[in-house]
């Protein structure tokens, strides 16, 4: 399992916060905003599904709550 904290949009628009890898399984865990469970794709349907966004400071994070102080 590996940890991470990057940020993508699925088909839709919506972002989602990736959180970790499971190479064994070839799972993406991520969470989604409003959601208070973890979530999971396969790699191949995510890498299809989601592209990479940056996140800057200033966005809200998952579950409405904002980075800045």
């Amino acid at each position: 399992m590996r940890e991470l904290e990057r940020w993508f949009k699925d088909r839709r628009g919506i972002p989602v916060r990736v959180i970790r890898w499971e190479p064994e399984s070839h799972r993406v865990i991520y969470l989604r905003s409003g959601y208070p469970h973890e979530c999971f794709s396969p790699l191949q349907i995510f890498m299809r599904d989601f592209r990479e966004i940056k996140v800057g400071p200033d966005e809200h994070g998952i579950n409405g709550q904002s980075h800045e102080s």
